[in-house]
């Protein structure tokens, strides 16, 4: 029996605080059966990043988390941000809504970003008949919000069956476009305060043993969070804002109406507007722009679980080192496969529905090359 039906699912799921509790099972609680998980990632985002194109890659990935936001109209549904793609799940009554907004979502990225985006909805059925679940926790990282955390081996056979072409969604006839009001790219990069920005993947080996695998992702997080070597790689006072922003071409391309031209201009208003409140500490009707920057920096989603830990920390050359020195002892013993890239700077993506809510969402991800490097570092181990 699921918390509080199969529609309110989700939110009945209590809140829990406490990152290196991650791996407790008593914290996730199955899907319902009538679910649908939806998955969605960048084709070469390896050349996309190797032609600079972080933020491109980035805003695609988010993208997908604020169309179908936005088409269930602030429904709570369990998502996580990956950087070059995102996953979440749906109740079935959402699922026509998340189906069109997805399918929007991945021609905009073709037209707008020039980026490819295989997308599909795989039924949870189709996971439990292999055996594999999607499990669901939600960590809140600040009284604010709270972020879904996904175990049970079901959204890395989602995301797999994805990429052999399984469970495909059709993307929507050229011309189409996604709600995606409140997605933004306005700070700056983020550069190191500690030596460098780490982004960090580690997923369980094959045939790895569950209790080890646990053992290995407690150990690394108690070094992580107790280590004043390591921390969010957000600063106190949030990220840089300059203005015009160095992401204001994606965010016009995210707005619907007028000729490009158009929607460029109105965003150097709006940008040049929102610089100025946040810059001189304005405050407007409800929104406290001090109050907001502090909400930026609590909410922002620098470390997650789905079927494997991702982190982006801001870290000294010593503490990467010795996790580096870990995670090859776990691969060795058949534990854990894992990939790490270096970078001197974090990127941030933004997602604010309201401006006088606290439940804005900061996506964070490394400035060159981030998760999906990491990535590409881990399947380099199983060839």
């Amino acid at each position: 029996m699921t918390p509080g039906g199969s529609d309110s699912f989700y939110g009945a799921i209590p809140v829990f605080r406490g990152f290196e509790r991650l791996m407790e099972p008593s914290l996730y609680s199955p899907l319902p059966d009538d679910w649908t998980v939806g998955v969605a990632d960048i084709v070469n985002s390896t050349q996309a990043i190797a032609a600079k194109r972080y933020k491109a890659v980035n805003m695609a990935g988010a993208a997908v988390i604020a169309a179908v936001t936005n088409a269930l109209e602030g429904r709570e549904f369990p998502f996580v941000f990956g950087g070059d793609g995102a996953s979440f799940a749906v109740a079935p009554a959402d699922l026509p809504l998340a189906r069109q907004a997805l399918a929007a979502t991945a021609t905009w990225v073709k037209e707008d970003l020039g980026l490819e985006m295989r997308i599909a909805l795989v039924p949870l059925s189709a996971v439990r008949g292999l055996g594999l679940d999607v499990r669901v926790a939600r960590f809140g990282p600040s009284p604010n919000l709270s972020y879904a955390m996904f175990s049970g081996g079901g959204l890395a056979f989602a995301e797999a069956a994805m990429k052999r072409g399984e469970f495909a969604v059709t993307p929507a006839p050229p011309g189409s476009q996604p709600d995606l009001s409140g997605l933004s790219c306005r700070f700056e990069e983020i550069p190191t305060s500690r030596g460098l920005i780490l982004s960090v993947l580690v997923v369980p080996a094959r045939d790895a043993d569950p209790a080890a695998f646990r053992t290995m992702i407690e150990d690394i997080l108690k070094v992580v969070e107790r280590s004043p070597q390591a921390g969010r790689p957000v600063p106190a006072g949030g990220p840089a804002l300059r203005w015009p922003p160095a992401g204001l071409d994606y965010e016009a391309r995210a707005w619907r109406g007028g000729s490009l031209a158009r929607r460029r201009a109105l965003a150097l208003a709006r940008t040049l507007f929102v610089y100025a409140v946040l810059r001189f500490g304005i405050k407007i009707g409800g929104f406290v722009p001090k109050l907001y920057m502090q909400q930026v920096v609590e909410n922002s989603d620098f470390r997650k679980y789905d079927d494997g830990l991702r982190m982006v920390i801001d870290c000294t050359e010593d503490l990467a080192a010795a996790l580096a020195q870990r995670l090859a002892a776990a691969a060795a013993q058949g534990i854990v496969r894992y990939g790490l890239h270096r970078q001197d700077a974090a990127m941030m993506t933004c997602f604010t529905r309201k401006v006088t809510r606290s439940d804005h969402v900061h996506f964070i991800d490394g400035a060159r090359g981030g998760y999906a490097s990491a990535a590409t570092a881990l399947k380099a181990m199983a060839m």
